[in-house]
């Protein structure tokens, strides 16, 4: 690909690692441009992900910040590649945002993944008749031609558990299987379909009943990406005025919501019961 790629999350990680390492070697902007043959610069806009740096030139400022260690040294330049090639998710920047471009590419690169859900089930999750009805909803100017590609795009990204799977640990509210999304056919499929994976080894499904009252995400939906290194844990947090994303102490703060949630959740034994019972409810209406 030629070019100058758009600043997307995968760009600031690589710049703020490197940012990171030279601090730790105890370099100036100026020193490390002077050892690539370019300007301070050129390196401060590397760390700032608004160019991101390409694989040669990170090779080389891992040999002056002295990095030595192969699993830092292999994840670094796999990240200056991915910034850099084009993957699946790259094929959708004209009909997504580049949020949700990187949040493919986060998803796909997950270990594990735990969320919540208050309002419909994820898009890992979703049949293509409940997708397409979530989508429709939430756009409903949109022409069947971008609808489809929003569709394919969701599609796509269940293609993870065709391979190596990340874990998946999922609660959702009970307010997320009441509510007839599409109508009741296609919610009862949809069920059908959530209770298909709630049996896989690496997917645990579990139901937050109303009656377990106020829990501890009143303001709604996350998730938790686990991430091989040299990447940190990643929150995602959706709202209606675009994705947030939150590293450190922002992602430890939602993992404990996340843990009380799930306590408090029903085990995925009486969920899988509920999920069924609530999809049976459904094929007399």
């Amino acid at each position: 690909m030629s070019g100058k790629r758009g600043v997307t999350l995968r760009a600031q990680w690589l710049g703020k690692h490197l940012r990171e390492l030279r601090e730790r070697a105890g370099l100036t902007l100026k020193e490390a441009g002077e050892y690539l043959q370019r300007d301070g610069s050129t390196v401060s806009r590397f760390e700032a992900g608004l160019y991101p740096a390409r694989t040669p030139d990170v090779l080389a400022l891992l040999d002056l910040y002295g990095v030595t260690t192969p699993q830092e040294r292999d994840g670094l330049v796999r990240l200056s590649r991915d910034v850099w090639q084009n993957g699946w998710w790259d094929d959708y920047s004209g009909d997504v945002t580049h949020g949700i471009v990187d949040y493919a590419w986060v998803e796909a690169r997950a270990e594990s993944i735990s969320s919540f859900d208050a309002l419909v089930i994820p898009g890992l999750l979703q049949t293509r008749d409940y997708m397409e009805a979530v989508i429709r909803a939430d756009s409903s100017d949109a022409t069947d031609e971008q609808v489809d590609r929003w569709v394919d795009f969701r599609l796509t990204r269940q293609e993870i558990f065709s391979d190596e799977s990340p874990r998946l640990s999922m609660v959702l509210d009970e307010y997320v299987l009441r509510r007839p999304v599409g109508g009741p056919e296609i919610m009862r499929a949809q069920l059908i379909h959530l209770a298909k994976h709630a049996s896989a080894p690496n997917i645990e499904i579990r139901v937050l009943p109303l009656s377990a009252g106020a829990h501890a995400s009143p303001d709604g939906a996350f998730r938790i990406f686990q991430l091989p290194q040299p990447f940190p844990a990643i929150a995602y947090v959706p709202t209606p005025a675009g994705a947030i994303y939150v590293e450190g102490e922002g992602t430890d703060m939602l993992k404990l919501k996340y843990d009380r949630i799930r306590r408090k959740a029903l085990s995925a034994e009486e969920s899988l019961r509920l999920i069924s019972a609530v999809a049976k409810s459904l094929a007399d209406v």
